[in-house]
């Protein structure tokens, strides 16, 4: 499917016509749709439906999240929302995926907390008062009006990972820090105390397609986190 744009001043946001559509109506899904066993089948993914993202990042993400269903930690997620730390904080960094259309709905970018690195995130945590963000699997909440707006609450499912995300206020949400021009101006996005923060202008229509039961994979090529995550191994 042929991948359109919507821009911003010095950026670029890869958005398919479909992902678009799935974005203003926040993700309705059809009773046609592929189950959930089928959508984690890596087999049933193409290179061309997975954007810009690095095709063994997505098959760890769709390993966890078919681990998290054969677990009953979610039964049967309709988005699976990927962040690869790994890439620095100016570059698109965040995909949004339909596992029932197989197709990508969104790729942009997303902050990381401040105490994990300026550009380039390197330390995680799962301590309240770190500013650090968290690795591992997530699964979408409650979308709820804060401080910062319409956010979503995330639920760690590694609990020595992530475990403590909704006591940490660890939770989706725009900001006015995430954007371009800042990015290109002081050589890193703004940074969260922790949150994967996201662009305003999108932020509520990505917050209404991702919630109430989707998951979200946080990468980084973190080897004890990987050896021994219960979702990947």
């Amino acid at each position: 499917m042929a991948v359109g744009a919507i821009g911003i001043v010095g950026f670029t946001s890869n958005v398919t016509a479909a992902g678009s559509a799935a974005i203003s109506t926040a993700g309705a899904a059809t009773s046609s749709a592929v189950s959930a066993v089928s959508a984690l089948d890596a087999a049933s993914w193409t290179d061309a439906s997975l954007g810009n993202i690095d095709p063994k990042v997505f098959s760890l993400a769709l390993h966890a999240a078919a681990t998290a269903v054969a677990r009953g930690d979610v039964r049967s997620p309709a988005t699976l929302t990927v962040i690869d730390f790994s890439r620095p904080s100016t570059t698109r960094r965040l995909w949004v995926y339909d596992l029932r259309s197989h197709e990508l709905v969104l790729e942009d970018l997303v902050s990381h907390g401040r105490g994990s690195g300026r550009t380039l995130p390197t330390m995680f945590s799962n301590d309240p008062g770190s500013n650090q963000s968290s690795l591992g699997l997530f699964r979408t909440a409650e979308a709820y009006v804060g401080k910062n707006g319409y956010s979503l609450r995330l639920d760690g499912l590694e609990p020595a990972i992530n475990g403590r995300a909704r006591e940490r206020a660890i939770v989706m949400h725009g900001a006015p820090y995430v954007n371009a021009a800042t990015a290109q101006a002081q050589g890193y996005l703004g940074r969260s105390q922790g949150c994967p923060a996201v662009r305003p202008e999108i932020s509520r229509a990505l917050i209404d397609t991702v919630k109430g039961g989707g998951l979200l994979f946080a990468y980084y090529p973190d080897s004890a986190w990987l050896n021994t995550s219960a979702y990947l191994n």
